[in-house]
């Protein structure tokens, strides 16, 4: 006979496998629980200490910026016109270097800050030149022996600026280009130091003419050309490269935009990733280019000679992250060019 209050031993016998299989599994379940919430903590606090490591970042990175800006501001003021390109270029490699540290207001100010200080130093420079009234010029070919000599042709005027309603694209300059070439056919073009020194200048509709850019402008547009080579000394800021085709290119610049570009080579100094979007079958190699006083124009300029992305390029028209842009290569080694005399 059972004792009274004592379960039948047929109904405890079930229960207690489950009731054991229960506090195993139970205190698992919880375990795992606490290990999540403790991760998630965990990335919390590290979340907490990087953004704190970058606000300490910014805010040594502005208090250096403006050290040096005051210091090239201070190299001008006393004519110290060497010095201050100097100082300028460190300064300009510092704000390129910062970028991932600082607030995009910040970046933007360091921007404007730079290029005053790139504008008050080609002034002073300026200043110290020999006056020369600007004209645009080309060099014309020699006519052929036995034939009559073409009558001379008038100066080319400069560029008009854009009308209101046909819209500058990007890259365009707001008000009337100071210097380029528009129309021409199977000439040999130059512009010189005195002629580019931070102008902004315009290369449109050209056709079979090779350009010899020697000095430092402050931007370079490049429109509608077809089959030219461009040779340019360092460019300040901004390339664009727009409606071109088989075209030979050879740039330094801070940012190199192309678009809607075919059947092109690019040989560039760029400090910044190259762009490109709607364009097919351009290659890309390092700037090889060289001329008597480049090095002073890359000083002036404030381009980092050590620095230079020439082999990469965002394609905006390709997302795929696993295989590679169909729409841009590198130019095999042995089909670079080293000599452009």
């Amino acid at each position: 006979m059972e004792a009274e209050g004592e379960v039948p031993a047929a109904f405890v016998a079930p229960l207690q496998p489950e009731m054991a299989a229960d506090a195993v599994v139970l205190p698992e379940r919880l375990q795992r629980r606490e290990a999540e919430r403790q991760q998630g903590v965990e990335r919390q606090r590290q979340k907490k200490e990087a953004q704190v490591v970058k606000e300490e970042q910014s805010e040594f990175l502005v208090a250096a910026f403006a050290r040096e800006r005051e210091a090239v501001e201070a190299h001008l003021a006393a004519g110290l016109l060497e010095e201050a390109a100097a100082r300028l270029q460190g300064l300009q490699k510092l704000l390129t270097e910062s970028v991932r540290f600082l607030a995009s207001y910040e970046v933007r100010q360091g921007q404007e800050a730079v290029a005053r200080l790139q504008a008050d130093l080609a002034a002073r420079r300026q200043q110290l030149q020999p006056k020369k009234k600007f004209a645009f010029r080309t060099l014309k070919k020699e006519a052929a022996p036995g034939s009559e000599p073409r009558p001379a042709e008038p100066v080319r005027p400069a560029a008009a600026a854009p009308s209101p309603d046909d819209g500058s694209a990007e890259g365009e300059p707001g008000g009337p280009p100071l210097c380029g070439f528009s129309g021409a056919e199977g000439e040999e073009l130059e512009l010189g130091p005195a002629e580019l020194l931070q102008r902004d200048v315009v290369l449109s509709e050209l056709r079979g003419c090779r350009v010899r850019l020697r000095g430092n402008a402050n931007t370079l547009r490049v429109r509608d050309c077809r089959g030219c080579t461009v040779l340019c000394g360092p460019v300040s800021t901004s390339v664009l490269v727009d409606g071109c085709s088989d075209c030979l290119l050879v740039l330094a610049c801070q940012q190199l935009r192309t678009h809607r570009t075919h059947d092109s080579r690019f040989y560039v100094q760029v400090t910044s990733r190259a762009v490109i979007e709607d364009c097919s079958k351009v290659a890309f190699a390092p700037y090889t280019w060289s001329y008597p006083g480049i090095e002073r124009d890359f000083e002036s300029s404030g381009l980092d000679r050590n620095r230079n992305n020439w082999n990469l390029v965002d394609d905006f028209n390709w997302l795929a992250t696993d295989k590679p842009s169909p729409n841009w290569s590198l130019i095999p080694q042995e089909e670079r060019i080293s000599c452009w005399n």
